[in-house]
């Protein structure tokens, strides 16, 4: 007999174009279809909480502006010497690995046909979407003339034994990919319900015909699109270990490896999924919802297993190297590198692999912050604390207006998660919630 989790009402709301299924009976409150919280949500788009996030966001928007027209040097504290800071270390290569949850949520739902994770695929591809094409924001603030980022596009000027170009390119054609996915739940929430007002009353059937066709056309290539993404994901997640593994001058022992691009596939694996726990979780929280703890819970046994072969990844290689030496002294770069293991890696994973402290939220949001807190870290050591600037003459200190502008991108992008959930079908609709 099927489970609840495993009933066809959740295969209909997992995969983006799908039509609902009729909910059994036995279903769930919190597993039932997805849909819009504008008129259906416990609390108001606004609170006092939303209102001081849009603040930063504007105050991250100014800086934007300012580093837009007058230049890097009004901004940060970049030069010659440290080139990158911390929109590269925290806004791209964090942002990317903290963004796997897409990839790895659908991997588990729909290629190995997990069933009873289909309702954390919505709102993984959600924060997926989203965060890379913060990234991709990140990318084009960092740059001295970003005005020239379409550049990447063009095939005479591609270099394809550039490591940065592969992952230029995979990021391009894996944000095309996200939201090539998200637009059938675009559809779902538009179809049938297009009413344009005044002159364009009349273009009312033609685009209900093309959502109709970009529905059915989509719903048939889901599976296409789900593997490339995949694909793309694991592609880029090495690359970007593979951009530190060509300056071995430059990173620090403790970091720079041969497997760096291994690790930071197996650290993104990781992550992937503890990002999806964290974001259900603070989710529920915020919008006064149950927490999906009958999904969540099995969900995270997972992780454990992802950072034990992470972490056995990074013991074998240290042992292999002899860099164990560099952690018998005390410095920056060693705390860094014990922070990471011990806070992103064993206490997470006594948490986790325990059934009682796995089944209560309180625990579980810590375990999975934890691991999002080790692998930011992580990223951070490599490319801002591990690295060694040639002829530096002075360390690199981000300017207040850095840290703001990368704050700012993270109150944006929350701002325009809660938009999304509010305005599209990605959260299940709960039992007994009013309708608009």
């Amino acid at each position: 007999m099927a489970s609840p989790d495993n009933g066809p009402g959740n295969a209909a709301m997992a995969m983006p174009g799908a039509r609902p299924a009729p909910k059994p009976k036995h279903a769930a409150a919190h597993h039932e279809r997805p849909a819009p919280l504008f008129g259906r949500a416990a609390v108001p788009f606004f609170t006092p909480g939303v209102i001081v996030i849009a603040a930063v966001a504007a105050a991250g928007l100014v800086v934007l502006g300012v580093r837009l027209f007058f230049g890097l040097g009004a901004v940060t504290n970049l030069d010659n010497q440290y080139p990158w800071g911390i929109w590269i270390g925290i806004d791209v290569a964090t942002g990317v690995a903290l963004a796997a949850g897409g990839f790895t949520t659908a991997f588990i739902a729909h290629v190995l046909n997990h069933e009873r994770y289909h309702v954390l695929v919505r709102p993984a591809l959600l924060t997926a979407m989203l965060g890379y094409t913060f990234v991709a924001l990140g990318v084009c603030v960092d740059l001295g003339r970003y005005y020239n980022i379409w550049h990447v596009l063009m095939p005479q000027m591609w270099q394809g034994n550039s490591a940065l170009f592969e992952v230029g390119m995979c990021v391009c054609i894996y944000l095309t990919v996200l939201y090539l996915e998200f637009m059938p739940i675009v559809c779902e929430r538009f179809r049938g319900h297009v009413n344009l007002p005044g002159l364009l009353r009349g273009l009312n059937k033609p685009v209900e015909t093309l959502l109709r066709l970009l529905d059915n056309t989509l719903g048939a290539t889901m599976n296409f699109f789900i593997i490339m993404g995949v694909v793309l994901s694991c592609a880029h997640q090495s690359s970007l270990g593979t951009l530190m593994v060509i300056a071995p001058s430059k990173l620090h022992p403790l970091w720079h490896t041969a497997i760096l691009p291994l690790q930071f596939l197996l650290s993104a694996f990781a992550v992937g999924l503890s990002m999806v726990v964290f974001e259900s979780l603070l989710a529920s929280r915020s919008l006064k919802r149950k927490p999906e703890m009958s999904v969540l819970s099995p969900f995270a046994r997972m992780i454990p297993f992802l950072l034990t072969i992470y972490f056995g990844a990074k013991v074998i290689d240290m042992a292999n190297r002899g860099t164990w030496q560099y952690l018998q002294t005390f410095s920056l770069r060693s705390v860094s590198w014990s922070v990471e293991v011990i806070v992103g890696i064993f206490i997470p994973v006594a948490i986790l692999l325990s059934h009682k402290l796995r089944r209560k939220p309180a625990w579980l949001f810590s375990a999975a912050a934890m691991v999002v807190f080790g692998v930011a870290l992580n990223r951070f050591n490599v490319f801002i604390i591990g690295y060694t600037a040639p002829y530096a003459t002075k360390p690199y200190i981000p300017a207040w207006t850095e840290v703001l502008l990368t704050v700012g991108f993270i109150a944006l992008l929350v701002l325009i998660y809660r938009l999304f959930i509010f305005m599209f079908p990605i959260l299940p609709e709960e039992e007994g919630a009013k309708h608009a």
